[in-house]
């Protein structure tokens, strides 16, 4: 599979999880008619798709690799800034990969809430 076509099969299935929502964040440069680079997107190396994690209103982000695609720098330092702040982040390599750090979140979170 490319890795659009793992994106694609990982926004479906995530968007499907119960108290998840999700967002594609497509980032890169366009050049106006006029000459001018517009960047678009949230920032250079933000994750591939961003959302918001129940029970706590966590912020995701999951980076979609293939199985030979590598992070960036930019990528690697956006997924660091993520959990820094308290939110989930994962690069993720195919449908199994995100549900199962997805699973594995939410029993944390759902385990320390009991405690």
């Amino acid at each position: 599979m490319t890795e659009a076509e793992i994106l694609r099969a990982v926004r479906l299935a995530v968007g499907q999880l119960p108290g998840v929502v999700v967002w594609r964040n497509s980032v890169g440069v366009a050049t106006h008619r006029d000459g001018r680079i517009m960047p678009y997107g949230l920032a250079k190396g933000a994750s591939d798709l961003l959302g918001i994690l129940a029970p706590q209103g966590r912020f995701l982000a999951l980076e979609v690799k293939s199985a030979a695609g590598r992070l960036t720098d930019e990528q690697a330092l956006f997924l660091a800034l993520v959990r820094r702040c308290g939110g989930f982040a994962a690069t993720v390599r195919c449908v199994p990969d995100a549900l199962a750090a997805i699973e594995r979140y939410v029993s944390a979170a759902v385990t320390s809430a009991h405690m």
